[in-house]
């Protein structure tokens, strides 16, 4: 059927190319001009794909001749199209294959509370205005909105400096900055230099406008993460490539000086251009050295994004079967989780996952033998970082240690 208007109808489904010029259905969410062409641009939501798939598309790229579509209906299974089995599948394995998978609950599957606050972070944060960054060398396509203030907020691309993290508008702007910018590094003290690779430990109390527009950068391609313009309760931990010209940033992460929960990382994010070189796995593991440094067993805030969820499950099905690969005798849970420094839920859910853990009378017990875990080592599940933490250079102790060695002088 035509459609009767040569524009689309904001909250209709169109077909539309996406870049990899396959046509998929797309729910139009808003309009504007484009700053730069002074063209109409429509913000489309792919309905097969994660939001950070969502962008800002031309006309052009709509199929109009057809009109809206009507959402095709959803099959009552979901588990269908994903193994081919019958529908048969128990409403426990759909649970169990999520949770392996990572596959985002519904808001008809979340609690009522979940639900509310999933809707509400959907309806802020449902349009990216920001497309592109440029920092460095590197113009980036951003994943998500971003709560920069109105004016920087708008526009389709952002130049931000890679050594202060000051955004700008203009190009002009960018280059005048980058002429006269005499950082090139990040604030805070450098607890970690090995070969071009160097960590830096900044206090949100001491650096706060720097970690400030950090939570602003990240935001750009983390989606479930709430920014807190009060930076001052945490800990970031930068990790730079270093070359003559400076330390360049690649990623950090996060952490609260003083978790209820024990988490050792509230965000944790490597920048795309950075991403598959195993810097994330590094991030993680340096935050679990922190954690024995620190005595204590240690877990990412949740939720994770989809890639850190992937990510995590990656490194501790490595370390644990590391360790279980020369165990000798009974392993515990708890055991594992001391030598680790990886909560006893994360222990578990990693090695249920393996399926190396059964129930039995009243209490989660480890059954593995050297040939499962030989099995498992030959799978694609287990993946040794490309980069590890070398703990001799790492310079650092826990906040509190150094307070009570102050105090002794």
């Amino acid at each position: 059927m035509a459609s009767e208007s040569n524009e689309p109808v904001l909250g209709s489904l169109y077909h539309v190319e996406m870049t990899d010029h396959t046509w998929h259905m797309a729910e139009i969410i808003q309009k504007r001009e484009n700053m730069d062409t002074k063209r109409m641009e429509y913000y489309v939501h792919y309905k097969e794909f994660n939001r950070r798939m969502d962008e800002w598309v031309g006309s052009e790229r709509i199929s109009l001749d057809e009109g809206p579509l009507e959402e095709a209906p959803k099959e009552d299974n979901l588990l269908d199209s994903l193994n081919g089995r019958e529908r048969t599948v128990t409403r426990n394995i759909k649970r169990r294959h999520d949770e392996i998978n990572h596959i985002q609950k519904t808001f008809d599957e979340m609690d009522p509370t979940t639900a509310a606050l999933e809707k509400e972070h959907e309806a802020l944060t449902k349009i990216k205005y920001i497309d592109k960054i440029h920092i460095g060398k590197y113009e980036i396509d951003t994943w998500y909105f971003s709560p920069y203030p109105e004016e920087y907020g708008k526009v389709p691309k952002l130049w931000i400096c890679e050594y202060c993290l000051k955004y700008m508008q203009y190009e002009k702007t960018y280059v005048r900055h980058m002429s006269e910018c005499s950082w090139r590094q990040p604030p805070g003290k450098e607890i970690y230099r090995k070969g071009n690779i160097s960590m830096f430990e900044l206090d949100g109390r001491d650096h706060k406008i720097y970690c400030q527009n950090l939570c602003l950068l990240a935001k750009l391609f983390l989606d479930h993460k709430t920014l807190f313009f009060d930076v001052e309760p945490f800990w970031f931990y930068v990790f730079t490539e270093v070359d003559r010209e400076g330390c360049h940033i690649v990623g950090y992460f996060s952490k609260e000086k003083e978790s209820i929960e024990c988490n050792n990382v509230a965000c944790i994010l490597t920048l795309p251009p950075y991403q598959r070189k195993g810097y994330g796995k590094f991030l993680i593991a340096f935050s679990y050295e922190l954690s024995k440094l620190e005595e204590c067993v240690g877990s990412p805030e949740k939720p994770l994004s989809d890639l850190g969820k992937l990510s995590y499950r990656s490194y501790w099905t490595w370390v644990l079967l590391d360790i279980l690969k020369n165990a000798s005798g009974y392993v515990s849970i708890k055991d594992l989780s001391a030598t680790t420094s990886i909560s006893q839920d994360d222990v578990l859910s990693t090695l249920q996952a393996l399926n190396m853990v059964k129930y039995w009378k009243g209490q989660h017990v480890i059954c593995v033998t050297p040939k499962v875990v030989e099995e498992h080592m030959k799978s694609a599940q287990y993946r040794k970082p490309l980069l590890t933490v070398d703990t001799d250079f790492l310079r650092w102790a826990p906040p509190y240690k150094k307070l009570k060695t102050t105090k002794r002088h």
